[in-house]
């Protein structure tokens, strides 16, 4: 009987002190803590060195596709701004080979297009308008974001912290943590 009465009676000194105006009560606003600044994106991102095939790492992405993914482990990085950037090579079942520059920003599952590879080893950046953010849907057209995001650079939604915790997640086929 002892221990109910004890939990009865802190509930209701609990309840009271909350109640209290001061300087944990509620009618007063802890007004101690800045507002977070609206985040902004590096201003100038440089374009990385054209993909080595010997540092190409194949990704899955699912049974669903015949395409092959990889990412150059030798671009991969993590940006003060949050953004994880990295060069992705999409083999395709028909021979052909797509190569991009993009970027992913795991607190808003969104991607960003910077550049496009060329045959001829060059960069070619987008016009203007398709160089936005756009949000990672997991859809066949763009399914390997999903998996990017999800499986290898955003584990819970938190970007990694070093290209060295992606590059580790790439070799083991998942980040330790994600779901």
């Amino acid at each position: 009987m002892k221990p109910l009465l004890a939990f009865l009676l802190l509930g209701a000194a609990a309840t009271a002190f909350a109640q209290m105006p001061g300087p944990y009560g509620v009618k007063e606003r802890n007004t101690g803590y800045e507002e977070e600044a609206p985040w902004q994106e590096h201003q100038a991102v440089e374009l990385p060195a054209f993909p080595k095939p010997e540092d190409l790492r194949e990704f899955y992405v699912g049974a669903a596709t015949t395409n092959k993914y990889f990412i150059d482990a030798g671009t991969l990085a993590v940006g003060s701004d949050g953004v994880v950037r990295y060069v992705l090579v999409v083999k395709t079942a028909g021979g052909a080979t797509n190569v991009s520059f993009e970027g992913i920003r795991c607190k808003e599952r969104s991607w960003k297009h910077y550049a496009a590879g060329r045959s001829d080893g060059t960069w070619t950046r987008p016009r203007a308008n398709r160089d936005e953010w756009r949000p990672i849907e997991n859809k066949p057209v763009n399914r390997h974001h999903a998996a990017l995001s999800r499986d290898y650079f955003c584990p819970g939604g938190i970007a990694i912290y070093t290209a060295d915790e992606g590059r580790n997640a790439l070799r083991l086929g998942k980040h330790p943590t994600a779901d």
